[in-house]
């Protein structure tokens, strides 16, 4: 059998697959297996992320080559998104760092899954025949004396507990894949896992990752990943996220545990909150967040570029600062005007931006309706719409994806992978 006719999924991650012509398709995600009474388990299909994210299922018939570093498939790919049935296993999202005993000649061994092998039999199938696994216990009889962190590769036959639906498993392998994948990709993938994985996933991410995979994700789906956290973490996770998305998520709780997260947020973090949700939703002060960009008339042009270039400010918020009296935090002093991004590259880096100040858009109160908000936005072509309270003074501002977020249908983000006819 030739090597193109086996593979080990892990090593798949991330590989270019390309078509009979040599355009590339989009990138391995993972391997659909099903598991059978009596038999081998067998790989029916890769999980292929193509252009826009989208995820979508390419049959192993149309594997034709799985070498050199890529795949290679025939015919046309169903661009439909994928969906994951109940028969259905993914390798990487569910078997991968599965607590299982490996079957040996003087007893058992509890491991690891690391790897799954998978090579392709006569008559065309793709079965799984080998598992790479970590040893995690050490044994000290006959053959299978093992270390514990000892790595070997057993027949599938010999491994019990890998279709387990509720074997122990983490999941910082799985996440490896997605490092430098976007929030709202990531969430596509949680929100597809099942429950228990999915909750194995959550467990797995830091609490600023996780922050911002909740801003991307429904209403319901929020509560249901916040509901699941043990208390003190979810207000760590709460004071991660943007103040706006982080109120938005509190008010669809009930009342008593929206407080008890508040009162174990630390008060800088949570007095804002408190002060978002007292605004209706629709208005300005309830889409603004709390944290634009703040500076005083006499910070240099290149104090604000240093400021604004960090990775931590969202580019909605990078491209306007707000130029205020002291103090430079929301509630701020007396609002004095706004600054462009274009223009501080224009100017020179030692000036004032107190002398470049653009006072020809009017700030919004904090009761300004969504219509108002938007009219404003399209009319002075901005990114971002400063908010004041009735002293002027600033507290915050709104952009156009919090905007996005009221218009779009509320279940836009199921439709977002949809394929569009042309």
């Amino acid at each position: 059998m030739s090597a193109a006719a086996r593979f080990y999924v892990a090593r798949l991650a991330g590989l270019r697959v390309f078509d009979p012509l040599g355009d590339q398709v989009g990138r391995v995600r993972d391997v659909v297996v099903t598991f059978g009474s009596g038999r081998r388990p067998r790989a029916i299909g890769m999980v292929i992320e193509v252009p826009g994210a989208r995820r979508v299922f390419v049959p192993m018939t149309r594997v034709t080559s799985v070498e050199g570093g890529q795949v290679i498939t025939t015919g046309l790919v169903n661009m439909r998104r994928f969906e994951q049935r109940a028969n259905e296993t993914l390798v990487l999202a569910e078997l991968l760092e599965r607590q299982v005993t490996v079957r040996g000649d003087d007893g058992p061994v509890e491991a690891t899954v690391e790897d799954i092998g998978v090579e392709q039999t006569p008559t065309r199938d793709w079965l799984v025949r080998r598992v790479f696994v970590r040893s995690g216990r050490k044994s000290t009889r006959g053959l299978l004396t093992r270390r514990r962190g000892e790595t070997f590769t057993v027949p599938v036959e010999d491994v019990t507990g890998l279709h387990a639906t509720d074997a122990d498993q983490a999941a910082v392998k799985f996440l490896e894949q997605f490092e430098d994948s976007k929030p709202a990709d990531l969430a596509e993938v949680v929100t597809d896992l099942p429950a228990k994985r999915r909750s194995e996933v959550v467990d797995a991410l830091d609490d600023e990752r996780l922050a911002d995979v909740l801003q991307e994700l429904d209403e319901h789906e929020q509560s249901e990943i916040l509901s699941s956290l043990k208390e003190s973490r979810a207000a760590a996770v709460l004071e991660a996220m943007d103040p706006d998305d982080a109120a938005d998520l509190l008010s669809a709780l009930t009342p008593e545990r929206a407080e008890t997260l508040l009162q174990l947020m630390q008060p800088d973090d949570a007095e804002p909150l408190r002060r978002l949700l007292t605004y209706d939703e629709n208005t300005a002060g309830g889409l603004m967040t709390t944290e634009p960009v703040v500076l005083g008339p006499d910070d240099s042009v290149a104090e604000a570029l240093a400021i604004i270039r960090r990775q931590e400010i969202a580019a909605g918020l990078a491209s306007t600062a707000y130029v205020c009296r002291p103090p430079h935090e929301t509630p701020t002093g007396k609002y004095l005007g706004m600054i462009h991004f274009q223009r501080l590259l224009r100017e020179p880096p030692h000036s004032s931006v107190g002398l470049f100040l653009d006072t020809g858009v009017d700030p919004l109160l904090p009761d300004a309706p969504l219509g108002r908000i938007t009219r404003t936005l399209a009319t002075y072509n901005l990114i971002s719409v400063p908010v004041v309270d009735e002293n002027g003074h600033l507290v915050g501002a709104v952009t156009v994806d919090d905007v996005l977020d009221h218009i779009l249908p509320d279940d836009w983000r199921d439709d977002r992978h949809e394929v569009i006819d042309e």
